[in-house]
């Protein structure tokens, strides 16, 4: 599996960043040819399913997620969201993690561990190499969206 780690500090309260970091739908805006539809009623919470779908028509497949692990951030507790990927193509899961770091801005890490079925193991470096600058963008983009 392909592991890799992103982290930014934002000019925002914790309680903002988690909220610009888990408004799914807009994922879709910052993840380059994905679209993003939350199958699950609101509010978000464990057992939410989450259905990305990336590509160009026939060349497009499903990554189907579900929250395994939905802990806002309180007072001085970080927030943390588990998403667990159960897809036929994409497998692993990706972590959000927001806490207060220097002078009160947001801290923020996402790790993924993510596995494409059909790639062989020796191709986990460039895969987490990709997964790192795609998400590293998306991050950026969402923590700057009001």
């Amino acid at each position: 599996m392909a592991t890799f780690l992103v982290q930014r500090t934002a000019p925002l309260p914790v309680d903002e960043a988690w909220r610009r970091l888990t408004r799914w739908p807009l994922h879709g805006d910052v993840v380059p040819l994905t679209r993003i539809t939350v199958t699950t009623p609101p509010p978000t919470g464990e057992g939410t399913r989450v259905l990305a779908r990336t590509g160009l028509g026939p060349l497009s497949f499903d990554d189907p997620m579900e929250v395994t692990v939905w802990q806002p951030p309180v007072d001085d507790s970080p927030g943390l969201c588990r998403l667990e990927k159960r897809g036929r193509v994409v497998l692993g899961w990706a972590e959000i993690e927001v806490r207060r770091g220097p002078g009160g801005r947001a801290r923020v890490r996402w790790r993924e561990d993510i596995r494409l079925r059909f790639l062989p193991a020796p191709l986990d470096a460039v895969v987490a190499r990709a997964g790192r600058h795609v998400f590293g963008r998306a991050v950026n983009r969402l923590l700057r969206q009001p």
